[in-house]
């Protein structure tokens, strides 16, 4: 019998692989998630997805999430709907355009495997 040994990965939080932009049009908020290296694409595709991006945002309650690939820039956008407060002219918060909510999306957290630790980006002392 063969045993398969699978590499440690760490969780981080996903700025250390990725960096991100936020837009707006009226109540829809859309995020790019851009990774800071070809090689951490296909994890972000794997674990950075509609779903865990909703439960992210659960507290705003979206009404749909989308998510468009972009492989050849190794980016993703995410369009979330209903997610301003009812956008510019109607939301009473701080961040009517919603720009700081790619820090929200960017602090996710992800596993990263033992091979791809050293493309990540940031403090090395904390995941």
């Amino acid at each position: 019998m063969t045993t398969v040994t699978v590499p440690p990965s760490v969780e981080f939080a996903l700025f250390r692989a990725a960096h991100g932009r936020t837009g707006d049009k009226g109540n829809r908020s859309n995020i790019s998630v851009i990774a800071w290296h070809p090689d951490l694409w296909p994890l972000l595709v794997e674990q950075v997805t509609p779903e865990a991006v909703a439960a992210q945002f659960g507290h705003r309650q979206p009404s749909r999430v989308q998510c468009f690939l972009l492989p050849k820039l190794h980016a993703m956008n995410f369009v979330l709907d209903e997610v301003l407060d009812g956008g510019v002219n109607d939301a009473l918060n701080l961040d009517t355009h919603g720009k700081s909510l790619s820090f929200l999306l960017l602090d996710l957290t992800i596993r990263v495997p033992a091979e791809l630790q050293h493309l990540l980006v940031g403090p090395t002392d904390t995941p």
